[in-house]
């Protein structure tokens, strides 16, 4: 047995590297860049004119010109042009690149058009309304740093410096195991003695948050076919999760199978409720990890949140946020287990407050339909009181 502190740790330490490959635009999104991006030209790359209206020289203003005869009219996408006469104005939209002899742009709202004519009706301020040639980003500055993770914002900067092929971190392969004879297919209908499979299901849907279509497997409690098919599995993948088969029952084959394909134990147990009989080795040879979670849903659930996704994050450069919430309500945690109790967060003037969930042990996988998270309780000699910060380990997106 472990404690929880150094289990985190040991897992961590074998983050991963994947490498990297190429996506197209249209496929990046939530991957995480592998490059630094810079400018291919200024931000913007001409005065551009934000309000649709005229394009004036200021100084004619001060010289008292209130009308202006209209030369012309601009839009976007028209290449640049002169304004001859600067006493005179230009009509210009929104996005359409500012003559060089002109300096300030007066919106329509400010303005009475007739006869071929524009008057102020009120000043503007000189150089008002342009978007300046390079004020958001010069070419060859840095404007998306590697190891962040590609959003909507992100998507259109690489678009609009014409990156349409993209060199993200590659995603580990990942194949996730159920074991048991107990467990049926989810369009079955179960016998007395049987449950649907639910545990892969779970799992399947949370790796699908990362972006990573994993394999699935179920496997008997047979030791001879479970050998078989973790020999393959562990030589085709990065990380193999597998539910149940992990404890000290008479049908649980998982450690020694283990074992015996050359896959070294970092630790087998941790003080923790729930996931107690958690398993994780790594086989050298391939690099590939395996986390051996307990077939309990929530012992599964929780592990998976705790252990492995931080774990990816690692594997990816990516930041490990530390996140604490105030407690509700007061919790004793007496003995040698570190508790990860479910909670529900609510918002009480920006912060996050956490109350317990209801529930009935690690078989409730019902539990977890109102669970935001997971709080992290060492245990300690006095209880953890109301208004307490403690760690919180998200399991959904809490906006």
């Amino acid at each position: 047995m472990t404690s929880f502190k150094d289990a985190y740790q040991k897992v961590l330490a074998l983050y991963q590297d994947f490498g990297h490959e190429q996506v197209s635009l249209e496929t990046a999104m939530g991957r995480v860049l592998a490059e630094d991006i810079v400018a291919d030209r200024n931000f913007p790359p001409f005065n551009r004119a934000t309000k649709d209206g005229i394009a004036l020289n200021y100084d004619t203003i001060e010289k008292g010109r209130t009308s202006f005869k209209i030369e012309g009219v601009l839009a976007a996408g028209m290449p640049s042009q002169l304004l001859l006469d600067t006493s005179n104005c230009l009509e210009i939209m929104t996005g359409a690149v500012v003559p060089d002899n002109a300096d300030t742009v007066v919106m329509y709202e400010h303005l009475i058009i007739e006869n071929g004519s524009a008057t102020l009706t009120k000043n503007p301020n000189r150089g008002q309304d342009i978007h300046l040639d390079g004020s958001d980003q010069k070419k060859g500055e840095l404007v998306l740093e590697k190891h962040c993770i590609l959003s909507a914002a992100e998507i259109g900067v690489l678009a609009a410096v014409g990156k349409a092929s993209i060199k993200v971190l590659t995603l580990p392969k990942v194949a996730i195991v159920s074991t048991g004879n107990e467990l049926v297919e989810v369009e079955e209908v179960p016998l007395p003695h049987q449950i649907r499979k639910s545990n892969i299901h779970t799992l399947y849907a949370a790796l699908s948050e990362e972006g990573i279509v994993p394999t699935k497997l179920h496997l008997p409690d047979e030791k001879a076919s479970i050998k078989k098919a973790l020999d393959n599995t562990l030589k085709e993948h990065n990380a193999v999760l597998l539910s149940g088969g992990v404890s000290k029952g008479k049908f649980d084959f998982l450690p020694q199978v283990l074992e015996e394909l050359g896959v070294e134990k970092i630790f087998h147990g941790v003080y923790q409720r729930p996931g107690k009989p958690f398993w994780f080795g790594i086989q050298r040879e391939t690099k590939t990890v395996v986390f051996s979670f307990p077939g309990n849903p929530v012992s599964t659930f929780a592990n998976y949140n705790v252990y492995f996704k931080d774990w990816l994050k690692r594997s990816l450069g990516l930041p490990l946020p530390k996140i604490d919430v105030i407690l509700k309500e007061a919790v004793a945690v007496k003995g040698d287990l570190t508790l990860l109790l479910r909670v529900k967060i609510m918002f009480n003037r920006g912060h996050l407050v956490a109350s317990l969930v209801k529930e009935n042990g690690s078989g409730d996988l019902c539990s977890l339909v109102n669970t935001d998270g997971f709080i992290v309780l060492e245990p300690k000699i006095d209880a953890y009181e109301v208004g307490e910060l403690v760690p919180f380990v998200p399991t959904r997106d809490l906006l």
